[in-house]
């Protein structure tokens, strides 16, 4: 991954992956010139917030023109380093480990799990998705000896930090943490974590505020 991206603000980070999947859609469908109105009014964005969003991976449009489809989406590709494959490790082959194992649109953005590990004797030895399933007390020697970086948490909360300390200890320096608990990790090593938990009560909350805003209208028309 592009080291100057520490550098630029995560909600930029969150939507050019949606410029991305965006642009392979238009240039499926012929387009191959288009403008960051067109794109702002496609996706209910802002069109300056979408140029300067762009303008973070070196590119810039051609004024009254645009940007050439096939440039920008390549541009995208070279900034988060999806032209090339990071190998990673899953640990915790539960349903969500398994649904990430059988998700194959990550390598379409750089990112390949390559072994996972478990503690059930029922699952280790098996493969999933042509993923061979290992014990985790060979997460950490195989992390030093692959030299892989990247870790998916996916197990319970109870093992998720003597997980992330595996994976520390073997050189794994950006983990991806779908379990429900904080893990701790020394500096120099990045937590993004996925808790879909809290994304879930923010959707009913503002499906609430919502339904109530639709009872207040119906009350004002009476």
């Amino acid at each position: 991954m592009n080291n100057s991206i520490s550098h630029i603000p995560e909600p930029t980070l969150r939507r050019l992956p949606l410029y991305y999947h965006y642009l392979k859609t238009v240039l499926a469908n012929g387009r191959e010139v288009i403008s960051c109105t067109h794109i702002g009014n496609d996706l209910n964005l802002d069109p300056p917030q979408i140029r300067k969003d762009l303008a973070y991976t070196g590119i810039r449009g051609l004024p009254k023109v645009g940007y050439q489809v096939e440039s920008l989406l390549k541009s995208l590709e070279n900034f988060f380093g999806w032209n090339r494959i990071d190998e990673a490790f899953l640990a915790g082959v539960g349903n969500m480990g398994k649904a990430l194992l059988k998700y194959e649109g990550f390598q379409r953005y750089g990112f390949k799990i390559v072994a996972a590990f478990d503690t059930d004797a029922a699952i280790v030895g098996q493969s999933f998705c042509d993923v061979k399933v290992l014990h985790s007390d060979k997460l950490t020697n195989l992390c030093t000896r692959m030299k892989v970086r990247i870790g998916v948490i996916s197990t319970p909360e109870s093992a998720a930090q003597q997980i992330a300390d595996q994976m520390v200890a073997g050189g794994i320096r950006g983990i991806w943490n779908f379990a429900p608990a904080v893990i701790k990790v020394p500096e120099g090593v990045i937590v993004q974590n996925e808790n879909l938990a809290s994304g879930l009560a923010v959707l009913s909350k503002k499906l609430q505020l919502l339904m109530q805003s639709g009872k207040l209208r119906q009350e004002v028309v009476k």
